[in-house]
């Protein structure tokens, strides 16, 4: 029996580094690693011996045997990535120039051991922020300093992942580890240019790392785009995991039909959330005013708009594989241009358009949805070029009627597809810092392997980095390139001395925000969450106030003292 490797694989490699056999690539060593959908495990050389799917922070590695349903697709897509390869198999001692046998993973760079410890500021707790962390704890003796805008830690994998993905929300227990380490102090709820400021920052730390992700979305720039009813897939998905900022009654989900342009993860992530069965929703911690919404929603067909052909999708597998197996959800797709069913009849094996051969094909615009049904339909080569409201093109009055769309074979032919609802999916755009420089065409900060262009001692890692592309385990490798960056610099003597220490910092932090949450804090909210849950048959309600996690971390904190 071998191993095989499934949709919630975050890429981390933290697989890579126990497997005995080095049965699992891409491996961070070689070229391919980061470009690949997902890791896979050669069922070949595969030993049975369990290690990666023990060490796997996201719950993505079963035995092939004991894949069920659409899972077991996994086991072909497994064996097909070694398919004609000659890699060495299990006992062989053969190893070509692209393979690296792995065994406990080695840290490029540390600190001389009679070397003092740095204060490293990181501000953002998500992924990226938290691998930059996880570094900084694991190699040096650095006293790390965990900041974020919001009163509550968990960035991308809090507010980003579906949540009816528990399993990739698991790597989160692996970051809050270190939330509670003994070299680390957290000040949730303070912004870097409103709270304090970038060189007030640098004042008290040796360096300062930026995690801060990309928080704005890409915009249509069509006719009618700031219409009622039409919003970012970024405010959509904010909306259900229950953000802070998210309006919790800001989405009106009562026409039968939503367009959803795009045709990434996030276009499927938003899909599936609109057209799941609310009931199996709840078993997750989705916002419980999404849930409420979702349950009395009408939506019964959701249409993803692609610019190119399928053989282009911007999505991952894994992705449209979930959507395949969706209860009581059919998947089709529309054939208003004839490029795109020649395009999956032609597919070969491994090419994506292949993979929606055997799919039923209709044209969204001319075949309501019969029934009491629910459906997801991809719409290749066709791109929105208008929003219509109820009171005619442009926008002007009411809410979102239609959407002008391009159709047929290349042409200029447009159709209108009734909605009620439009949500760009197009990509997102990091924004700038006060105090930092940045890059208005690419929407991230300048660097040199995570160094800040002309500000020493200040680095960057994650989106704000290199721009939204790569998944969470995409900022491990990110943040080892930084916080080497980092280290070398402080090796060098290149670092800025500080003029204040930690403490100072924590008055300084204080001063400017009174409600300024810690890690007593930040379990509190934790522990109320859960509770919440528990109490309903969830595994967490999430606070979804600024003033209700502020509030929950002071009133569990003073009854702690209390007692």
């Amino acid at each position: 029996m071998t191993y095989a490797i499934t949709q919630t694989c975050c890429n981390d490699a933290t697989c890579v580094a126990v497997c005995p056999v080095n049965c699992i690539h891409p491996t961070p060593e070689e070229r391919a690693f980061g470009s690949t959908e997902m890791l896979h495990i050669d069922p070949r050389a595969c030993i049975d011996c369990g290690a990666c799917a023990d060490a796997c922070p996201v719950d993505a590695i079963f035995p092939v045997d004991a894949l069920t349903g659409g899972q077991r697709a996994y086991a072909e897509i497994n064996a097909a990535y070694y398919a004609g390869d000659d890699r060495p198999a299990a006992g062989d001692e053969v190893e070509g120039p692209n393979f690296h046998v792995w065994s406990e993973p080695v840290f490029e760079r540390s600190l001389p051991s009679d070397f003092g410890p740095l204060r490293v500021a990181v501000v953002g707790t998500g992924p990226a922020g938290m691998y930059a962390a996880q570094d900084l704890l694991l190699h040096t003796a650095a006293e790390v300093t965990l900041i974020d805008r919001l009163p509550v830690a968990g960035g991308l994998v809090r507010y980003g992942v579906a949540p009816d993905h528990p399993a990739t929300k698991k790597v989160g227990d692996t970051f809050s580890r270190f939330h509670s380490h003994p070299r680390v102090r957290m000040h949730l709820g303070i912004e870097v240019g409103r709270d304090v400021t970038a060189e007030e920052l640098s004042a008290h730390h040796d360096a300062v790392v930026y995690a801060v992700g990309a928080s704005a979305d890409k915009r249509l720039g069509v006719p009618g785009e700031e219409t009622p009813g039409c919003l970012s897939a970024t405010a959509f998905v904010a909306w259900y995991n229950a953000h802070p900022e998210a309006v919790a009654q800001g989405v009106d989900l009562s026409a039968e039909r939503v367009v959803v342009v795009g045709n990434g993860n996030v276009a499927l992530d938003v899909a599936r959330i609109l057209v799941a069965d609310p009931e199996a929703l709840a078993a997750t911690d989705i916002a419980a005013h999404a849930l409420e919404a979702l349950r009395a929603s009408r939506v019964r067909e959701v249409v993803v708009l692609g610019r190119r052909g399928p053989g282009d999708a911007a999505y991952t597998r894994s992705e449209l594989l979930a959507l395949k197996h969706l209860p009581g959800v059919e998947l089709v797709v529309d054939d208003h241009d004839p490029r795109t069913g020649a395009a999956i009849d032609a597919a070969g094996p491994g090419d994506r358009a292949g993979d929606l051969r055997g799919l039923a094909r209709v044209r969204t615009d001319a075949e309501p949805l019969a029934g009491a049904g629910r459906r997801i339909v991809l719409r290749f080569h066709s791109e929105a070029v208008e929003v219509l409201s109820g009171g005619g093109a442009g926008g002007d009055g009411g809410r979102v009627r239609s959407v002008r769309v391009t159709d047929g074979g290349g042409g200029d032919g447009t159709a209108d597809l009734r909605a009620g609802l439009l949500l760009r999916a197009i990509g997102y755009r990091g924004l700038p810092v006060p105090g930092l420089p940045f890059d208005e065409a690419r929407g991230t900060v300048p660097h040199e392997g995570g160094r800040i262009a002309g500000m020493p001692g200040s680095y960057v890692v994650g989106w704000i980095k290199r721009g939204p592309s790569g998944g969470i385990g995409a900022n491990r490798t990110c943040a080892a390139e930084t916080v080497g960056t980092l280290l070398a610099d402080a090796v060098a003597g290149t670092l800025p001395a500080p003029e204040g220490d930690a403490k100072a910092f924590r008055r300084l932090a204080r001063q400017r925000n009174r409600r300024v949450v810690d890690a007593r804090g930040l379990a509190a909210i934790e522990r109320a969450e859960r509770e919440r849950g528990q109490a309903t048959g969830r595994p967490r309600v999430k606070l979804a106030t600024v003033e209700e996690l502020v509030a929950t971390a002071r009133s569990r904190r003073l009854l702690r003292l209390a007692r």
